[in-house]
């Protein structure tokens, strides 16, 4: 039985090969946020995303006050909760891994999104 909090595995395989989603936080009051788009990347049966501009970027310092949200990639559209994760975790490695794979090792861009300020800024995704 799958748990209301995990992801089926067609959510996993829609959302994981999806190039982008987009995100909002969920206000104080209820209502969400402007969604922006971004990147993320699953990992086992996890799905991470990290904001490139690290914790002072609108997007993220949005899902701050409830750690509640909403994603659509792939088809999938969710209310979700974030986790934060530790810059130190190890699980970080493998994040990086599947961003230089999914999105090219040498672009400019994946540097940024597995650059030091990114990691402080990595959120497990969650099915609420």
């Amino acid at each position: 039985m799958v748990d209301m909090t995990d992801w089926t595995s067609d959510e996993l395989d829609r959302i994981g090969d999806a190039r982008e989603l987009r995100i909002a936080g969920r206000r104080a009051n209820g209502g969400l946020r402007n969604p922006v788009t971004i990147w993320g990347v699953r990992v086992d049966d996890d799905y991470y995303v990290r904001s490139v501009n690290g914790t002072g970027a609108g997007w993220f310092r949005g899902t701050r006050p409830l750690h509640e949200g909403w994603i659509s990639s792939g088809g999938v559209e969710k209310d979700v909760t974030f986790e934060d994760i530790d810059p130190g975790d190890p699980v970080n490695e493998r994040i990086d891994a599947v961003y230089r794979q999914k999105y090219g090792a040498g672009s400019s861009s994946v540097v940024a999104i597995i650059a030091d300020v990114a990691r402080e800024a990595t959120l497990k995704v969650r099915p609420r």
